[in-house]
Protein backbone atom coordinates (compact mmCIF):
# COMPACT_ATOMS: atom_id res chain seq x y z
CA UNK A 1 0.00 0.00 0.00
CA UNK A 2 1.23 3.25 -1.18
CA UNK A 3 2.01 6.00 1.56
CA UNK A 4 -1.31 8.29 1.88
CA UNK A 5 0.08 12.17 1.63
CA UNK A 6 -2.75 14.88 2.72
CA UNK A 7 -0.41 17.83 1.75
CA UNK A 8 0.55 19.65 -1.27
CA UNK A 9 2.28 23.11 -2.33
CA UNK A 10 -1.65 24.72 -1.72
CA UNK A 11 -2.51 23.11 1.05
CA UNK A 12 -1.00 22.70 4.19
CA UNK A 13 -3.08 21.22 7.17
CA UNK A 14 -2.62 23.49 10.24
CA UNK A 15 -2.82 20.57 12.95
CA UNK A 16 -0.30 19.50 16.13
CA UNK A 17 1.26 16.21 15.70
CA UNK A 18 -0.71 14.54 18.28
CA UNK A 19 -4.35 15.76 15.87
CA UNK A 20 -2.67 13.83 12.54
CA UNK A 21 -1.90 10.81 15.06
CA UNK A 22 -5.68 10.41 16.48
CA UNK A 23 -7.19 10.61 13.17
CA UNK A 24 -8.38 6.84 11.90
CA UNK A 25 -6.44 5.57 8.88
CA UNK A 26 -8.83 2.69 8.30
CA UNK A 27 -12.73 2.11 7.82
CA UNK A 28 -12.37 -0.44 10.96
CA UNK A 29 -10.84 2.37 12.71
CA UNK A 30 -13.64 5.07 12.16
CA UNK A 31 -16.22 5.39 15.31
CA UNK A 32 -19.74 6.65 14.47
CA UNK A 33 -21.69 6.82 11.57
CA UNK A 34 -22.37 3.45 11.02
CA UNK A 35 -24.65 3.78 8.15
CA UNK A 36 -21.94 5.65 5.84
CA UNK A 37 -19.14 3.55 6.63
CA UNK A 38 -21.12 0.48 5.58
CA UNK A 39 -22.07 2.29 2.12
CA UNK A 40 -18.10 3.23 1.85
CA UNK A 41 -17.07 -0.10 2.34
CA UNK A 42 -19.37 -1.81 -0.35
CA UNK A 43 -18.32 0.99 -2.66
CA UNK A 44 -14.54 0.54 -2.47
CA UNK A 45 -14.91 -3.21 -2.18
CA UNK A 46 -16.92 -3.26 -5.38
CA UNK A 47 -14.23 -0.56 -6.88
CA UNK A 48 -11.35 -3.16 -6.11
CA UNK A 49 -12.47 -5.67 -7.39
CA UNK A 50 -14.01 -3.62 -10.52
CA UNK A 51 -9.91 -2.91 -10.92
CA UNK A 52 -11.50 1.34 -11.57
CA UNK A 53 -11.74 4.44 -9.95
CA UNK A 54 -13.75 5.00 -7.19
CA UNK A 55 -16.75 7.52 -7.86
CA UNK A 56 -16.52 10.95 -7.10
CA UNK A 57 -17.53 11.32 -3.26
CA UNK A 58 -19.33 14.16 -2.48
CA UNK A 59 -19.56 14.66 2.22
CA UNK A 60 -21.33 17.43 3.79
CA UNK A 61 -21.92 18.46 7.61
CA UNK A 62 -20.53 20.55 10.10
CA UNK A 63 -16.80 21.46 10.74
CA UNK A 64 -15.43 18.55 12.94
CA UNK A 65 -17.40 15.46 12.14
CA UNK A 66 -14.49 13.58 10.00
CA UNK A 67 -14.80 14.72 6.43
CA UNK A 68 -11.27 15.02 5.99
CA UNK A 69 -10.08 11.97 7.97
CA UNK A 70 -13.04 9.71 5.67
CA UNK A 71 -10.77 11.27 2.47
CA UNK A 72 -7.92 9.41 4.21
CA UNK A 73 -9.13 6.73 4.85
CA UNK A 74 -10.52 6.57 1.14
CA UNK A 75 -6.97 6.74 -0.34
CA UNK A 76 -5.72 4.23 2.63
CA UNK A 77 -8.67 1.29 1.74
CA UNK A 78 -7.73 2.39 -1.54
CA UNK A 79 -4.46 1.46 -1.64
CA UNK A 80 -4.04 5.10 -3.36
CA UNK A 81 -2.54 8.70 -2.85
CA UNK A 82 -4.04 11.26 -1.85
CA UNK A 83 -3.65 15.11 -3.28
CA UNK A 84 -5.62 17.59 -1.25
CA UNK A 85 -6.35 21.22 -1.32
CA UNK A 86 -8.76 23.46 -0.59
CA UNK A 87 -10.82 25.45 -2.56
CA UNK A 88 -10.12 29.05 -1.74
CA UNK A 89 -5.97 27.83 -2.93
CA UNK A 90 -6.91 27.40 -6.25
CA UNK A 91 -7.25 31.05 -7.77
CA UNK A 92 -6.32 30.16 -11.47
CA UNK A 93 -7.31 27.89 -13.75
CA UNK A 94 -4.02 26.58 -13.92
CA UNK A 95 -3.66 25.75 -10.50
CA UNK A 96 -6.03 23.45 -10.84
CA UNK A 97 -4.49 22.02 -14.15
CA UNK A 98 -0.88 21.45 -12.57
CA UNK A 99 -2.65 19.46 -10.18
CA UNK A 100 -5.11 17.10 -12.11
CA UNK A 101 -2.03 15.93 -14.85
CA UNK A 102 -0.31 15.36 -11.07
CA UNK A 103 -2.88 13.28 -9.26
CA UNK A 104 -2.01 10.27 -11.19
CA UNK A 105 -3.99 6.73 -11.51
CA UNK A 106 -6.97 5.70 -9.50
CA UNK A 107 -5.38 8.43 -6.66
CA UNK A 108 -7.61 10.57 -4.36
CA UNK A 109 -7.85 14.26 -5.31
CA UNK A 110 -9.69 16.43 -2.56
CA UNK A 111 -11.16 19.50 -2.02
CA UNK A 112 -11.76 21.10 1.07
CA UNK A 113 -14.14 24.08 1.43
CA UNK A 114 -15.68 23.05 -2.52
CA UNK A 115 -18.06 25.68 -1.90
CA UNK A 116 -15.82 28.47 -2.02
CA UNK A 117 -14.25 27.48 -5.75
CA UNK A 118 -14.09 30.05 -8.47
CA UNK A 119 -16.52 29.48 -10.89
CA UNK A 120 -13.73 29.15 -13.87
CA UNK A 121 -12.51 26.36 -11.45
CA UNK A 122 -15.53 24.43 -11.30
CA UNK A 123 -16.09 24.71 -14.71
CA UNK A 124 -12.97 23.20 -15.32
CA UNK A 125 -13.85 20.37 -12.88
CA UNK A 126 -17.14 19.52 -14.73
CA UNK A 127 -14.80 18.06 -17.91
CA UNK A 128 -12.30 16.26 -15.39
CA UNK A 129 -15.19 14.59 -13.69
CA UNK A 130 -17.14 13.22 -16.34
CA UNK A 131 -14.59 12.87 -19.25
CA UNK A 132 -11.05 12.84 -17.77
CA UNK A 133 -10.16 15.93 -19.87
CA UNK A 134 -9.61 19.70 -19.07
CA UNK A 135 -9.73 22.40 -21.28
CA UNK A 136 -6.61 24.81 -21.76
CA UNK A 137 -6.38 28.28 -23.76
CA UNK A 138 -2.97 28.30 -24.81
CA UNK A 139 -2.14 32.16 -26.23
CA UNK A 140 -3.76 35.24 -26.03
CA UNK A 141 -5.76 37.40 -28.28
CA UNK A 142 -7.09 36.27 -32.31
CA UNK A 143 -4.31 33.59 -31.94
CA UNK A 144 -5.06 31.68 -28.54
CA UNK A 145 -6.59 27.84 -28.97
CA UNK A 146 -7.92 25.38 -26.68
CA UNK A 147 -6.20 22.35 -26.58
CA UNK A 148 -7.56 19.22 -24.58
CA UNK A 149 -5.36 17.45 -22.13
CA UNK A 150 -6.08 13.77 -21.01
CA UNK A 151 -6.03 13.00 -17.43
CA UNK A 152 -5.79 9.56 -15.38
CA UNK A 153 -9.18 8.41 -13.77
CA UNK A 154 -9.28 9.94 -10.50
CA UNK A 155 -11.84 10.29 -7.70
CA UNK A 156 -12.63 13.49 -6.79
CA UNK A 157 -14.03 14.21 -3.04
CA UNK A 158 -15.28 17.15 -2.34
CA UNK A 159 -16.20 18.59 1.48
CA UNK A 160 -18.22 20.86 2.52
CA UNK A 161 -19.80 22.96 5.77
CA UNK A 162 -22.61 24.52 3.50
CA UNK A 163 -23.67 22.48 1.05
CA UNK A 164 -26.43 25.05 0.33
CA UNK A 165 -23.77 27.16 -1.62
CA UNK A 166 -22.87 23.92 -4.21
CA UNK A 167 -23.98 24.79 -7.50
CA UNK A 168 -26.69 22.45 -9.07
CA UNK A 169 -23.99 21.04 -11.88
CA UNK A 170 -21.15 20.31 -9.58
CA UNK A 171 -23.52 18.70 -6.97
CA UNK A 172 -24.80 16.35 -9.68
CA UNK A 173 -21.35 15.35 -10.69
CA UNK A 174 -20.49 13.48 -7.74
CA UNK A 175 -21.49 9.30 -7.65
CA UNK A 176 -21.45 9.16 -3.55
CA UNK A 177 -22.96 11.72 -1.64
CA UNK A 178 -23.17 11.50 2.31
CA UNK A 179 -24.16 13.97 5.44
CA UNK A 180 -22.02 13.66 8.61
CA UNK A 181 -24.50 13.96 11.39
CA UNK A 182 -23.21 14.67 14.95
CA UNK A 183 -22.18 12.25 16.88
CA UNK A 184 -23.79 10.26 19.48
CA UNK A 185 -22.53 10.31 23.45
CA UNK A 186 -21.45 6.81 23.43
CA UNK A 187 -19.82 7.38 20.14
CA UNK A 188 -17.85 10.10 21.26
CA UNK A 189 -16.91 8.50 24.52
CA UNK A 190 -15.55 5.59 22.34
CA UNK A 191 -13.83 7.99 20.52
CA UNK A 192 -12.18 10.00 23.93
CA UNK A 193 -11.07 5.88 25.15
CA UNK A 194 -9.62 5.20 22.10
CA UNK A 195 -7.64 8.86 21.96
CA UNK A 196 -6.67 8.53 25.50
CA UNK A 197 -5.15 4.87 24.65
CA UNK A 198 -2.91 6.33 21.85
CA UNK A 199 -1.68 9.42 23.88
CA UNK A 200 -1.18 6.90 26.99
CA UNK A 201 -2.64 8.95 29.30
CA UNK A 202 -5.27 7.21 32.12
CA UNK A 203 -8.75 8.22 32.09
CA UNK A 204 -11.09 7.79 34.30
CA UNK A 205 -14.74 6.35 33.58
CA UNK A 206 -16.96 9.07 34.65
CA UNK A 207 -14.51 11.80 32.99
CA UNK A 208 -15.12 9.78 29.54
CA UNK A 209 -18.48 10.18 30.20
CA UNK A 210 -18.21 13.95 30.57
CA UNK A 211 -15.67 15.35 28.23
CA UNK A 212 -18.50 13.11 26.13
CA UNK A 213 -21.26 15.38 26.94
CA UNK A 214 -19.64 18.25 26.51
CA UNK A 215 -17.96 17.64 23.20
CA UNK A 216 -21.08 19.05 21.01
CA UNK A 217 -21.26 15.31 19.41
CA UNK A 218 -17.88 16.30 17.61
CA UNK A 219 -14.74 14.29 17.64
CA UNK A 220 -12.50 17.17 16.77
CA UNK A 221 -13.84 18.69 20.19
CA UNK A 222 -14.03 15.74 21.80
CA UNK A 223 -9.94 15.33 21.43
CA UNK A 224 -9.40 19.30 21.80
CA UNK A 225 -10.97 18.73 25.93
CA UNK A 226 -9.39 15.81 26.27
CA UNK A 227 -5.91 17.06 25.43
CA UNK A 228 -6.14 20.03 27.05
CA UNK A 229 -7.48 17.88 30.37
CA UNK A 230 -4.06 16.11 30.06
CA UNK A 231 -2.52 19.62 30.44
CA UNK A 232 -4.42 19.92 33.90
CA UNK A 233 -3.67 16.57 34.90
CA UNK A 234 -0.25 16.99 34.53
CA UNK A 235 -0.10 20.03 36.81
CA UNK A 236 -3.11 20.00 39.41
CA UNK A 237 -2.59 15.98 39.46
CA UNK A 238 -0.67 12.65 38.62
CA UNK A 239 -1.09 12.80 35.55
CA UNK A 240 -3.85 10.86 35.20
CA UNK A 241 -7.67 12.33 34.43
CA UNK A 242 -10.21 11.93 36.95
CA UNK A 243 -13.76 13.76 37.42
CA UNK A 244 -12.36 15.98 39.39
CA UNK A 245 -9.73 17.35 37.32
CA UNK A 246 -12.42 17.20 33.77
CA UNK A 247 -14.75 19.38 36.27
CA UNK A 248 -11.91 22.00 37.05
CA UNK A 249 -10.73 22.20 33.33
CA UNK A 250 -13.92 22.62 31.74
CA UNK A 251 -14.47 25.44 34.49
CA UNK A 252 -11.45 27.17 33.68
CA UNK A 253 -12.52 26.90 29.74
CA UNK A 254 -15.94 28.32 30.45
CA UNK A 255 -17.28 25.00 28.86
CA UNK A 256 -20.83 24.54 30.77
CA UNK A 257 -22.36 21.04 30.83
CA UNK A 258 -24.03 20.96 27.53
CA UNK A 259 -20.57 21.98 25.80
CA UNK A 260 -21.68 25.84 24.97
CA UNK A 261 -18.43 27.57 25.70
CA UNK A 262 -18.14 31.37 26.33
CA UNK A 263 -19.24 32.83 22.73
CA UNK A 264 -22.08 29.97 22.35
CA UNK A 265 -23.50 31.82 25.66
CA UNK A 266 -22.83 35.86 24.54
CA UNK A 267 -24.31 34.85 21.55
CA UNK A 268 -27.87 33.43 22.95
CA UNK A 269 -27.37 36.93 25.58
CA UNK A 270 -26.94 38.91 23.27
CA UNK A 271 -30.58 38.12 21.10
CA UNK A 272 -32.19 38.07 24.75
CA UNK A 273 -30.53 41.42 26.29
CA UNK A 274 -29.99 43.07 23.81
CA UNK A 275 -32.83 42.07 20.76
CA UNK A 276 -35.25 40.99 22.98
CA UNK A 277 -35.32 37.61 22.33
CA UNK A 278 -35.17 38.06 18.19
CA UNK A 279 -35.59 38.30 15.41
CA UNK A 280 -32.23 39.55 14.79
CA UNK A 281 -29.62 39.47 11.32
CA UNK A 282 -27.14 37.26 11.56
CA UNK A 283 -24.83 40.35 10.39
CA UNK A 284 -26.12 42.63 13.21
CA UNK A 285 -25.42 39.54 15.69
CA UNK A 286 -22.13 38.92 14.32
CA UNK A 287 -21.09 42.63 14.98
CA UNK A 288 -22.63 42.70 18.87
CA UNK A 289 -20.32 39.66 20.08
CA UNK A 290 -17.29 40.12 17.63
CA UNK A 291 -17.36 37.63 15.50
CA UNK A 292 -17.37 36.97 11.88
CA UNK A 293 -20.70 36.20 10.12
CA UNK A 294 -19.01 32.90 8.70
CA UNK A 295 -17.88 31.38 11.94
CA UNK A 296 -21.07 31.95 13.31
CA UNK A 297 -23.13 30.42 11.09
CA UNK A 298 -20.26 27.44 10.46
CA UNK A 299 -19.18 26.35 13.28
CA UNK A 300 -21.42 28.15 16.21
CA UNK A 301 -25.36 28.03 15.26
CA UNK A 302 -25.27 24.51 14.02
CA UNK A 303 -25.30 23.32 17.59
CA UNK A 304 -26.96 25.67 19.32
CA UNK A 305 -30.10 24.50 16.76
CA UNK A 306 -29.67 21.27 17.09
CA UNK A 307 -29.47 21.71 21.31
CA UNK A 308 -32.94 23.98 20.43
CA UNK A 309 -31.58 27.15 22.07
CA UNK A 310 -31.59 28.94 18.51
CA UNK A 311 -33.93 29.00 15.47
CA UNK A 312 -33.43 30.25 11.62
CA UNK A 313 -36.18 32.52 10.62
CA UNK A 314 -37.35 34.12 7.43
CA UNK A 315 -36.48 37.25 9.86
CA UNK A 316 -33.44 36.87 11.75
CA UNK A 317 -32.78 34.44 14.42
CA UNK A 318 -34.56 33.57 17.99
CA UNK A 319 -33.87 32.21 20.83
CA UNK A 320 -36.21 29.43 22.26
CA UNK A 321 -37.72 28.64 25.54
CA UNK A 322 -34.48 26.55 26.51
CA UNK A 323 -31.98 29.14 26.09
CA UNK A 324 -33.73 31.61 28.86
CA UNK A 325 -34.20 28.49 31.29
CA UNK A 326 -29.95 27.25 30.05
CA UNK A 327 -29.14 30.55 31.08
CA UNK A 328 -31.63 31.50 33.63
CA UNK A 329 -32.54 34.30 32.19
CA UNK A 330 -36.60 35.41 32.46
CA UNK A 331 -38.86 36.65 29.55
CA UNK A 332 -40.21 39.83 31.75
CA UNK A 333 -39.84 42.63 29.28
CA UNK A 334 -38.71 45.31 31.30
CA UNK A 335 -40.64 48.37 29.93
CA UNK A 336 -38.29 51.20 30.94
CA UNK A 337 -35.17 49.72 29.64
CA UNK A 338 -36.41 48.02 26.52
CA UNK A 339 -34.59 44.58 27.52
CA UNK A 340 -35.52 41.21 28.81
CA UNK A 341 -34.11 40.46 31.65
Amino acid sequence: MKETRISDAHYIEEQDQDEKTLRPRQLAEFVGQKKLKTNLAIFIQAAKKRGECLDHVFFSGPPGLGKTTLAGIIANELGSELKATAAPALEKAGDLAAILTAVGKNNIFFIDEIHRLKPVIEEMLYTAMEDYKIDVVIGQGPGARNIKIPLEPFTLVGATTRPGLISRPLHDRFGIRARLDYYKTEDISEIVVRSARILTVEIEDLAVDLIAKCARGTPRVANRILRRMRDFAEVWGNGKITMDIVTRGLASLEIDELGLDKLDREILKAIILKYNGGPVGCETLAISVGESVETIEDVYEPYLIQRGFLMRTPRGRMVTENAYQHLKLSKKRNEDQGILF
